[in-house]
């Protein structure tokens, strides 16, 4: 197979990019131009993929998607001390309708995602992270979806999709791959009782704004257990970005975001990360450049990856075992990096999607509340997914 839903990067970014010092991210990319064509992706480990569909947006009143503003300052950035390679293979433009939009990208990701390769998709409306959820439907049986987002997005999933209730869809329609789903820095007024109800009956995690801001760290263990990383724009407050991209005056700074965009890159099971709901203007530097920073801070986590296997490395690993009433929790600490992990037990007596002991990412103050009788949030949501 090969990528024929995407078109190059536009003339008027590549000839800003011959412009740049010999040392600037642009002039370490593999770039889809019209006159050499597509990049070797051998060695590429990271690719972007720009995706201009925003006809699903419940706010659509015919505006394009326009990515350039974001490319010219992303290539006008200096690459940290990384040894991976990566490509912008240009964008997937509208198709004749909304579902060939998605079929582009869904088999382009599959691709991608076959070659080892992580997608870095840039929108578009959020209903995207829908056709990137499906490319993993031949790629992995069990898919772990985070949202960095204001909002939870279950909308009517009977009704068709839009980027407000792109998750009724992943969540209701076959094939059922959706193992967990997180929210990360939602607001309560922004979403109805019922919603957050049935986040709890689903066992699906939640985190307010107020519980990211006071501990960023948090974050960490959810990416450590992620396949796919969806970001809402709108998720950032009003006051750091530009006036067409101002949503609400809370929201996530700055530096908030793109440290979560760090602890995502950093999560050996993350393998593709998207940036959504971009609303491109005149004279919009700032909220490009957030944009370009947030994927520069994404590529910084990759290269800063350590492989690590519990299970299969007892030498390496500290092991905790603490009883709370009649269970048995077990705990691992990484000698190398520090990192936390609780073990989820095998249930063989229900139908469940476990088929083994598997570790669940956790926190240091995780193990220090079991060790004061207290069950970990985590551990005991993941649990009850599997006794379903």
């Amino acid at each position: 197979m090969t990528f024929n839903f995407l078109s190059p990067v536009s003339d008027e970014v590549l000839a800003h990019n011959e412009l740049l010092t010999p040392q600037a991210l642009g002039k370490k990319l593999k770039i889809h131009s019209k006159a050499h064509g597509l990049p070797d992706l051998d060695n590429v480990k990271i690719a972007i993929i720009g995706v201009l569909e925003n006809r699903n947006d419940i706010n659509y009143m015919g505006s394009e998607v326009e990515l350039d503003s974001i490319r010219k300052v992303f290539y006008n950035l200096f690459p940290g001390n990384w040894y991976t390679n990566v490509a912008d293979l240009g964008d997937i433009l509208k198709g004749d309708a909304v579902g060939d939009t998605y079929f582009a990208l869904r088999t382009t990701i599959t691709i991608l995602l076959e070659k080892k390769i992580i997608p870095v998709i840039l929108g578009g409306s959020q209903d995207l992270t829908y056709p990137n959820y499906r490319a993993y439907d031949s790629i992995c049986p069990m898919v772990n979806v985070v949202s960095v987002d204001s909002n939870f997005d279950l909308g009517d999933s009977t009704l068709p999709i839009k980027n407000n209730s792109y998750l009724g869809k992943i969540i209701l329609e076959q094939p059922y791959n959706l193992f967990n789903y997180s929210t990360i820095g939602y607001q309560t007024y922004f979403n109805s009782q019922e919603e957050i109800d049935l986040m709890e009956k689903l066992y699906f995690e939640a985190y307010r704004l107020g519980e990211v801001s006071k501990s960023i760290s948090l974050v960490e263990p959810v990416m450590r257990d992620a396949h796919i990383v969806s970001v809402d724009l709108k998720a950032i407050k009003a006051s750091e970005v530009s006036k067409e991209q101002k949503y609400s005056p809370n929201g996530l700074d700055g530096k908030e975001i793109c440290a979560i965009a760090r602890y995502a890159g950093i999560s050996n099971k993350v393998s593709s990360f998207g940036v959504y709901e971009y609303q491109h203007s005149k004279d919009d530097h700032i909220t490009a450049m957030l944009v370009a920073q947030i994927i520069w801070y994404f590529i910084e986590g990759v290269n800063c990856r350590v492989s690590e296997n519990v299970l299969s490395d007892s030498v390496n690993y500290q092991k905790y075992n603490v009883l709370i009433d009649d269970d048995e929790l077990i705990f691992y600490k990484s000698k190398k990096t520090g990192r936390w992990w609780i073990e989820i037990p095998f249930l063989p007596d229900v139908n469940n999607k476990l088929k083994k002991h598997t570790l669940l990412p956790c926190m240091h103050e995780d193990y220090l509340e079991a060790t004061q009788g207290k069950i970990p949030e985590r551990w005991y949501k993941a649990y009850k997914k599997n006794s379903f």
